[in-house]
């Protein structure tokens, strides 16, 4: 049975999130989707995975957090799922944590690609 889940990340930047997923090797989308047969949510940047999961993202509330939104009972059975989206935590936490580096005054940073 499918669930069409919200759930709420540490993540805050569209843009950071999309240059993590491709360093990541994937290509995000920009609006659109998440549908599953119990229903459908419109998301800021989603993609679509070999396996066929689809994930998305969009803001939520005052807070401007992105939430992760998904088909949870089908992303609780993809190890590689689950895997992809600790490697993508990781990335945006580096792209996050050089981007803050780099407005320190005098700071030299290298740039990823």
């Amino acid at each position: 049975m499918s669930h069409l889940s919200i759930l709420p990340t540490v993540l805050r930047d569209e843009q950071l999130l999309a240059h993590s997923l491709e360093s990541l090797g994937h290509r995000p989308h920009w609006d659109g989707v998440i549908t599953t047969p119990i229903g459908a949510e419109p998301v800021r940047l989603h993609l679509q995975l070999p396996s066929g999961q689809r994930l998305g993202w969009r803001q939520e509330g005052a807070n401007g957090h992105l939430v992760l939104v998904a088909d949870l009972e089908r992303l609780s059975h993809d190890i590689t799922v689950q895997q992809l989206l600790s490697k993508l935590t990781r990335a945006y936490a580096v792209r996050e944590a050089l981007q803050a580096a780099q407005s320190c005054p005098g700071a030299v940073v290298s740039q990823l690609g």
